[in-house]
């Protein structure tokens, strides 16, 4: 996009947002900036935050509606936030707490996702909502932590950590929601004694307010199926539905007991049980060494799916549950989504625990971790502790295969699906087996297959950083080769010596590159992987090397080529260097929108770097 384009976009937002009144954390034209606290203050709320009372029956949800109407809106599953307004800015907001004092995090809320930071009302505005994080943000930020034992539990635990970060920069990257689902004071708003008013106002100022339906005693079966028939396409976390009457001063008139108010109900889905035969316990190591007990189960049908499997999570629970091969056990779905043992019904008794990995059929041993008893295989070598290398070896500077996500490959190095590289471009031996896991079917696997196919034809470069040798980037992979005119076995045999002379190289790249092929383990793997790829022949002079010393930084969308990554590849092979930043050792910064205000644009013009256009940089290839 250009400057023009996108500052009359601005231009735009920024009159919308006067018109409106409304500017939200997320917007351009504001910035929050991070602050970093030494605690969180606390905050003794005006009126206490009381729960909910419950049921899991709906003849008892008609028998509180009696002849009234009310609301029925999802229960979120986060952590509950009292926002404050005044004089159409954000004031103030407080965590629940324990219902009577809570946490201080209006530095946090200001960078929530969604949350105003501006609103037309200009008098003093108090709220009541839930900050959540969904499903999907909730796995990528699993998926960064290495550690399974560190990993979150589930989006709640998750949030609440997230909302209580004394960093709000830390606070900003997780994505956090606010969903508004009670107003508390709005001086000189008539409501005309309706929630349902208050809800749709707060949406007018910009507020994302819970979903909603109203509803009666005729309809509130009805209306709760429709919502039960939502949860599976749901990424927001719920654990059930909240049912407040609509007639405002009828609620207030009602009161409250010591723990409830009256004026509302909490709906808690009654879990679908089944009972089933435990057929196999199914062990899955991880990459810190822990191997997960899975209970797998002749199918049944929960919540409108067919389940088969459901996580035991450690040896201790297996004790407590007294689970056996051919028990009889009851399974149910938690929240409706989780699939979790209810409880056995004949408790045979734990009977056998692995003495070897099921990936490397190394030692196994059993640690108490914290209050709960854990199986870890004890060998530093297991596959299953090197799904990083695994997905550095499929990523796109290096195989480039697709559909092999970290997720996947530790259930394919958990199964013994791959053990080493060379195994990836044989996984057609586990076809059927694949088709039958969880997310996967046949569509999947053909994909899987057509991009492991196309991966076998590549260049020799490419795999020498896919090794993952320590400190070698595809750049010093590529300097290698050239230098050894791409002949492997020229390139097992170097010394130190002779890499320490390349120009480029040095010391630490070529230790590390003999250190690895010493191993005669890796010289194995090496070769293995080489039968099974096509490499199309190279030659060391390919090209005159007119940028050699020359360095360059790329920025900005590219017309001539796929994408930057590609004038990468042409400057490398020309002799040149591309950098991520401009400093004074810059000699070029390419970007064709040459007059723009960039940040690269305005540090190449301070240190008098020539900033060229795609057309000139091909100028300078074609006179070279």
């Amino acid at each position: 996009m250009s400057n023009r384009e996108y500052d009359k976009l601005y231009d735009e937002l920024e009159g919308l947002e006067k018109e409106l009144g409304i500017t939200f954390a997320n917007s351009p034209t504001v910035n929050v900036g991070y602050e970093v606290l030494s605690e969180l203050p606390k905050e003794r709320h005006e009126s206490p935050m009381l729960s909910l009372d419950k049921t899991k029956e709906i003849d008892e949800l008609k028998r509180f509606l009696g002849e009234e109407k009310a609301l029925l809106s999802w229960k979120l599953d986060g952590l509950t936030i009292v926002l404050t307004y005044r004089e159409g800015q954000l004031f103030k907001a407080v965590t629940r707490g324990n219902g009577e004092v809570g946490e201080v995090i209006t530095n946090n809320a200001r960078v929530f996702k969604n949350i105003p930071l501006k609103i037309a009302y200009q008098g003093e505005l108090i709220l009541r909502g839930e900050a959540v994080i969904g499903y999907r943000e909730f796995e990528r930020i699993n998926s960064e932590i290495e550690d399974v034992d560190a990993k979150y539990k589930n989006p709640r635990n998750l949030c609440s950590g997230s909302v209580r970060q004394l960093n709000n920069e830390i606070t900003a990257k997780r994505n956090v929601r606010f969903y508004a689902f009670s107003l508390v004071q709005a001086e000189g708003v008539d409501f005309r004694n309706s929630r349902r008013r208050q809800m749709e106002w707060l949406f007018e100022q910009g507020f994302e307010v819970v979903e909603f339906h109203e509803v009666t005693a005729k309809n509130v079966e009805a209306e709760v199926i429709k919502f039960s028939e939502k949860i599976a396409q749901n990424d927001f976390p719920s654990d059930g539905l909240v049912l407040i009457y609509d007639d405002i001063a009828y609620g207030q008139s009602l009161g409250r007991t010591s723990k409830f108010p009256r004026d509302s109900y909490a709906f808690k889905w009654a879990d679908e049980v089944r009972e089933t035969t435990l057929t196999e316990i199914e062990w899955s190591p991880s990459r810190t060494g822990l191997i997960n007990p899975v209970a797998i189960f002749e199918p049944v049908e929960l919540e409108g799916t067919t389940v088969s499997r459901a996580s035991v999570h450690n040896i201790s629970i297996m004790e407590e549950l007294e689970l056996g091969i051919g028990d009889r056990i009851e399974v149910y779905k938690a929240n409706m989504i989780i699939p979790q043992i209810a409880r056995n019904l004949t408790r045979s008794g734990v009977k056998e625990v692995p003495k070897r990995c099921p990936v490397c059929r190394g030692e196994t041993e059993i640690r108490q971790v914290a209050n709960a008893r854990a199986l870890y295989c004890t060998n530093p070598e297991c596959q299953a502790k090197h799904v990083k290398s695994f997905a550095l070896f499929v990523s796109r500077d290096a195989l480039n295969i697709e559909g092999l996500s970290e997720a996947t490959l530790e259930k394919f190095i958990s199964k013994g699906y791959i053990r080493e590289f060379a195994d990836i471009f044989h996984l057609d031996r586990y076809r059927e087996e694949i088709q039958s896991l969880e997310g996967f079917g046949e569509k999947s696997y053909r994909n899987l297959a057509a991009n492991v196919k196309k991966a076998r034809t590549t260049t020799l470069p490419r795999v020498i950083y896919a090794l993952g040798i320590a400190n070698i980037g595809l750049a010093n992979a590529k300097v290698i080769c050239k230098e050894f005119r791409y002949d492997p076995e020229a390139m097992l045999r170097a010394t130190q010596e002779e890499l320490n002379e390349i120009p480029g190289v040095g010391g630490v790249i070529a230790s590390a590159f003999v250190d690895y092929f010493a191993s005669e383990k890796h010289v194995k793997q090496f070769r293995d992987l080489l039968n099974e790829l096509v490499i199309p022949k190279e030659t060391a002079a390919e090209a005159k090397q007119i940028f050699a010393g020359v360095n360059f930084v790329i920025t900005g969308s590219v017309t001539h080529f796929a994408n930057r990554g590609e004038v990468k590849e042409l400057i490398e092979s020309l002799g040149g260097k591309v950098t991520g930043s401009v400093t004074s050792k810059t000699n070029y910064l390419i970007n064709n929108d040459v007059t723009s205000a960039s940040s690269k644009n305005k540090k190449a013009n301070e240190l008098g770097i020539p900033i060229i256009s795609e057309e000139s940089f091909l100028e300078m290839v074609k006179e070279g």
